[in-house]
């Protein structure tokens, strides 16, 4: 890992910018290396990941692992993966799930992260919040017509819905998603994974 890198990575994990916000200690949640292929870019940490630090380190992360067809080694290498949430700190909880992710952190950290991760060939797109930033204003109404479009998405961006255990009532209600979409995301993740 370059030293610029490194660096960027110190101080991401260092930040405090919404503390106050917060109500509770900062744990930035991300991982990087400059060989990786693929970003993930999803919501924000829940509390299971702010408790244990590593990104996706809960029942989503395993339906997310599934869906890619990716192994929990190739996942967690930084060589090959790096992770990006649109907000690095777990929010806090709201009724009916988590906060959204705090809006300080994606115009604060991810270009300056991007910038330096010049091998990167997909971005997955988990849910909303990351479709709403790394995809063309108007795009899709809503998350089931962003993913619907996923062959529409600028090149090298894949959107998908956020892999929570509501998705499997969603996936009930959109079986193409399954049929269609999900072989193609893990011919993706192959390809670009490929040397």
């Amino acid at each position: 890992m370059s030293q610029a890198l490194e660096d960027l990575l110190s101080e991401i994990a260092a930040c405090r910018v919404c503390e106050k916000a917060l109500g509770h200690e900062p744990r930035p949640v991300v991982q990087a290396g400059e060989s990786a292929r693929i970003v993930v870019i999803g919501q924000a940490p829940g509390s299971k990941v702010h408790a244990s630090g590593r990104p996706w380190d809960d029942e989503s992360g395993d339906r997310l692992r599934d869906w890619t067809g990716m192994t929990r080694d190739v996942f967690y290498d930084p060589a090959r993966v790096a992770h990006m949430p649109s907000g690095f700190c777990y929010p806090g909880k709201a009724s009916g799930g988590d906060k959204p992710p705090r809006p300080e952190c994606a115009p604060l950290w991810h270009d300056r992260l991007l910038a330096r991760l010049p091998q990167v060939r997909l971005m997955l797109l988990v849910g909303q919040y990351a479709q709403k930033l790394y995809l063309p204003r108007g795009f899709a109404p809503n998350l089931t017509e962003a993913v619907r479009r996923w062959q529409d998405a600028p090149q090298g961006r894949f959107p998908l819905p956020h892999p929570a255990w509501r998705s499997r009532l969603w996936m009930a209600k959109n079986p193409w998603f399954e049929e269609v979409v999900l072989p193609d995301l893990r011919r993706r993740v192959n390809d670009a994974l490929a040397d």
